[in-house]
């Protein structure tokens, strides 16, 4: 595929990064002229310099012949216009990152295809509603939903008293029997690996689970989670993200939402129903210890300053918060939040990246999604095409690449954890957990014989 990408930061950048391991050609239309020299410096990308929503520098980039353009610079009016210009001047399909949710509405997403906009992306709606789902789920750190929740990928700690501590997978498969559930990869001591059946767990080890949706009570108790009920939820920062959050639960949970900005408020008092808005700093140990903190069950922190949202996640576990969220958008803090005790990460360029690459992959990819936890990989969702590999032998026959391991297996309405003598079909949807540099080897597998990607 001929693949464009316009950017001016890191989003971009990490898309390109993501898709330049899968054959295609990527050329890069950025504003800034000096980090494009440094990007050639260390790829074979192409780059063009100038703005993304000029017609001149579009037509100079070769844009009639690109068969996806994806903008997802800063301001959302450069890429709803980069996109539209470049739907009519010959891209095939487009891609445009938006801010504000006027934009997301059924009703202008219709409006937008009529433009040619094929794909509206808001990395702040997703990175929202990711939230929303990790506090109805309050034991797990990470969570990843497929195919209309038919099977969904967890992280867990393994707590103290688990009774799976010093066990291996097939001792614990021999005592509780077939399991609903699997142990795709154990990030240990910052070291992460695949687990095989001789493998065993220890106090402290970060799990990501490939699980049936009926089966969470049973892997919770295994991994010593104790069930907590949730009351009292205290949000930082009335942003897009803040306010996706609030508008979501306020009706289930008491919230409070504090924010420095007061015109910001005033806004937010019209927006939301049902949440305490309150005006103040919260970086201010005080103000947290006025409003509540020692009550709160869960602490969320989406800023737009990584610094505060660390800093205020790290109040809260002090007061003994039992669940915090810190959106981190400095890349280089992410593994620095985890270790020193934030339960979980989020980040809106990697978001972003997840949600867009998947369009640029083959027609086998159906999802993709960057783990953030300790664990630099990938969860991919691959459809098995007609004639590919994977649907000519069992799993335990197949010879899947080293760091790589299938998890589940989704087919109709039906769900399977993923066991040796199981056969994938033609149209499955299988569960992949891929380590760096792997997807690639993997995604092949699942390619109709024959493919150009072959």
């Amino acid at each position: 595929m001929n693949i464009f990408i316009a950017g001016d930061g890191e989003v971009g950048f990490y898309i390109a990064e993501a898709l330049v391991n899968s054959k295609h050609d990527i050329t890069i239309i950025d504003p800034h002229e000096e980090l494009l020299k440094l990007v050639e410096s260390h790829t074979d990308l192409l780059t063009i310099v100038g703005e993304s929503n000029s017609v001149s520098v579009l037509k100079q980039a070769g844009i009639e012949k690109a068969d996806l353009v994806i903008s997802v610079l800063h301001n959302e009016t450069v890429n709803i216009i980069t996109a539209i210009l470049a739907k009519k001047l010959g891209a095939k399909n487009t891609i445009a990152r938006v801010n504000t949710m006027q934009n997301l509405s059924i009703e202008n997403r219709k409006i937008y295809e009529d433009l040619g906009i094929d794909h509206l992306v808001s990395p702040e709606d997703i990175a929202g509603h990711e939230v929303v789902n990790l506090v109805n789920t309050p034991e797990v750190y990470e969570m990843f939903n497929l195919t209309d929740d038919k099977l969904s990928v967890f992280l867990i700690k393994i707590e103290e008293d688990a009774p799976v501590i010093d066990k291996t997978l097939i001792q614990i498969s021999d005592e509780h029997g077939p399991l609903n559930f699997r142990a795709v990869a154990i990030n240990r001591n910052q070291s992460s690996f695949i687990p095989t059946g001789t493998s065993n767990f220890q106090k402290g080890d970060m799990v990501y689970v490939v699980s049936k949706p009926d089966s969470l009570e049973e892997l919770f108790a295994l991994a010593g989670k104790r069930k907590f009920d949730i009351n009292n939820i205290m949000v930082v920062g009335g942003g897009r993200v803040g306010k996706v959050i609030c508008k979501n639960m306020e009706s289930d949970y008491n919230i409070k939402l504090i924010e420095t900005d007061i015109d910001r408020c005033h806004v937010l008092t019209d927006f939301l129903d049902d949440t305490l808005i309150i005006h103040g700093d919260a970086r201010s140990v005080e103000l947290l210890d006025e409003e509540g903190i020692e009550n709160t069950d869960v602490f969320i922190a989406v800023t737009n300053s990584s610094e505060t949202n660390i800093l205020t996640c790290l109040h809260a576990k002090k007061f003994g918060v039992r669940k915090t969220v810190a959106l981190v958008e400095n890349l280089d803090y992410i593994e620095i939040s985890q270790n020193i005790g934030i339960d979980t990460i989020l980040n809106k360029k990697l978001i972003a990246a997840s949600y867009i690459v998947k369009h640029a992959m083959g027609r086998e990819v159906s999802s993709i999604k960057k783990c953030l936890s300790g664990i630099n990989s990938d969860i991919v969702e691959l459809v098995a095409m007609p004639g590919s590999i994977v649907t000519k032998k069992p799993i335990k026959e197949l010879k899947i690449p080293e760091g790589t391991i299938i998890g589940g297996i989704i087919r109709g309405k039906d769900s399977f954890i993923a066991v040796g003598d199981f056969q994938i079909l033609e149209d499955d949807k299988v569960v992949v957990f891929a380590l760096p540099g792997t997807t690639d080897k993997i995604e092949k597998m699942f390619q109709k014989k024959g493919s150009v990607f072959n």
